[in-house]
């Protein structure tokens, strides 16, 4: 296990070896986890997302890259950036999700994971500079708590609908795409084990150091993300673990059916590792291996390198499931 130097109270591995990770299960969902699930997709599958393409921002990586918002569930109009090809017709469409803080830019998710690619980059709901709203909070501590009370009010719910319009979206710009990609880290990655065993328009997908797994352990655990909010307030309202039930990321991913490359870390400080490694876990037999990194929301002498290996591994996963193998 890594042994980084750091200044937390607390033990950011949670004395979990590699093996014991790999061995921690997800909780069981409730009984109407798929009709509750099943309905909200369709709901935002009906959505007229009436997209509109903005201001060329940059030509960088072999790609132009657009202003873009949509419509999402509730009427909510959403921002976020558009990925075309330089020069050529798109041969492959991704929604790329971001961590909680939201994105400014397209930054550091172009280059794509496939070259000849477009994609759809939202800012969900609340996050961002360009997927605010007036009545939720756009900090993670805030934000993650928003309509917690009833699983039919929870912000998360909403967000996971709004990379589902995204898809809708995308498709509605860029005909002809064939199954979609589907990357997402922290944030990002745990709405994505959430959306992905509803929507059959996405064929692989890649999920970074997901956050929502396996909630009854979380709520165990200290940590310096968004799962701490939700520690602090399950201390007085311990009912909110009814609602937590239909937003476990774990649980979900014990359905999704696609080629799914995990990325847990060892040792993370703002998404404990337990919960990463639930996610992963929960995937059917036959499964990628996961791709373990030493450490996730950390900063340390190997970083470079190991997103370097990441962003190589999330290229040829995705080349071997969205092109049959063809770069």
């Amino acid at each position: 296990m890594p042994a980084f130097a750091h200044e937390f109270p607390f033990d950011p591995t949670y004395g979990r070896t590699r093996e014991e990770l790999l061995r921690i299960p997800a909780p069981a969902p409730p009984a109407d986890f798929g009709a509750f699930w099943q309905s909200r997709y369709e709901a935002a599958r009906a959505v007229e997302t009436a997209p509109e393409v903005g201001a060329l921002v940059e030509e960088r990586d072999g790609v132009r890259i657009f202003e873009v918002t949509y419509l999402s569930v509730g009427e909510v109009r959403l921002g976020g950036w558009l990925v075309l090809p330089a020069e050529g017709p798109a041969e492959h469409g991704f929604v790329i999700g971001h961590g909680y803080g939201g994105r400014d830019q397209a930054g550091p998710d172009v280059p794509l994971p496939l070259p000849r690619s477009a994609a759809l980059l939202p800012c969900v709901r609340g996050m961002g500079t360009r997927g605010l709203v007036p009545e939720i909070p756009s900090v993670a501590d805030g934000h993650v708590l928003h309509g917690i009370a009833s699983r039919d009010t929870y912000v998360i719910g909403d967000c996971v609908a709004d990379l589902w319009c995204a898809a809708s979206a995308l498709r509605e710009l860029v005909p002809g795409l064939g199954a979609l990609g589907y990357a997402g880290g922290s944030f990002g990655g745990g709405l994505g084990a959430l959306a992905l065993p509803w929507d059959d328009r996405f064929g692989a997908a890649q999920l970074t150091v997901p956050t929502f797994g396996n909630h009854p352990l979380r709520l165990t655990l200290p940590c310096t993300g968004s799962g701490e909010s939700v520690r602090t307030y399950h201390r007085t309202h311990p009912e909110v673990t009814d609602v937590l039930r239909y937003f476990d990321a774990a649980s979900a991913a014990t359905l999704i059916e696609i080629p799914t490359l995990v990325a847990p870390a060892l040792f993370d400080p703002a998404v404990p590792p337990p919960g990463q490694f639930a996610v992963y876990n929960a995937l059917p037999p036959g499964s990628p291996q996961p791709h373990i990194l030493q450490a996730g929301h950390f900063d340390h002498d190997g970083t470079e390198t190991e997103l370097k290996a990441l962003s190589e591994a999330r290229a040829g996963f995705f080349a071997q499931h969205l092109t049959d193998g063809e770069a």
